[in-house]
């Protein structure tokens, strides 16, 4: 093997890992909201799903880097510098993906499920953008949303279903409401918390993939074994 290509191959494993472990986070409230609904895109859990950081950012993204680094494990890649420079560019896909996942994850995490948001649980107030991501400071990061009995509440107002609930079954409306609140709170929460460490980690891989390609432009992509063969 050449001078990083165990490391190569141990890394590509863990992409694959990662890779499905961000697709299956980021579909699991879109099939939630499919069920519920019985129609994609009304209600969602948030907006934030939909802009597919684990499908697009943590997936597919991911995909070549990933490959590349297991075809190293039969030396058909990392063995010249080429191979070693192609790793590392498509490495660097890999982190720009990895980013957005982590971007996306923040904000998603900095504002909670639509159920939280003031405007209701309408997909007209979905707005994302790398200003949202930035002015996000760390003491309005607190995920009081999640901690917090409700994140709603008792008299929404801009909500007409709630005004015209009567006295008599107000116990009984906010009992089954808050049940798919936390439904919805807890959801959002573990996706987005687990597509947080997907993205940290698959940016760490990257970065260190990146290293070893240049590395191994130094060390020639020669096989080691190969070299003390011939």
């Amino acid at each position: 093997m050449t001078c990083c290509e165990g490391w190569t191959a141990c890394n590509g494993f863990s992409l694959l890992v990662l890779l499905l472990l961000g697709v299956t986070l980021n579909a699991i409230p879109l099939i939630v909201n499919l069920v519920e609904e019985d129609q994609t895109f009304k209600n969602p859990i948030s907006c934030f799903e939909w802009l597919f950081p684990g499908i697009i950012g943590a997936g597919l993204m991911v995909i070549p880097a990933t490959t590349m680094s297991l075809a190293a494990r039969k030396r058909a890649c990392c063995n010249n510098k080429t191979g070693m420079f192609l790793s590392s560019l498509l490495n660097v896909i890999m982190v720009t993906g990895a980013a957005y996942c982590l971007t996306v994850s923040i904000q998603a995490l900095a504002e909670g499920p639509l159920i939280c948001n003031s405007q209701g649980n309408r997909t007209s107030s979905c707005e994302f953008s790398l200003t949202n991501v930035t002015a996000i400071h760390p003491e309005s990061f607190d995920l009081q949303w999640f901690f917090d009995d409700s994140c709603v509440s008792p008299m929404d107002f801009n909500n007409p279903s709630i005004n015209n609930t009567t006295a008599s079954n107000w116990r009984t409306y906010s009992l089954h409401f808050n049940s798919i609140e936390n439904n919805h709170r807890i959801i959002h929460f573990s996706v987005f918390l687990g597509l947080l460490l997907v993205g940290i980690l698959e940016t760490l891989f990257g970065l260190s993939q990146i290293l070893i390609g240049f590395l191994g432009c130094l060390c020639g992509g020669v096989s080691k074994r190969r070299n003390r063969i011939v």
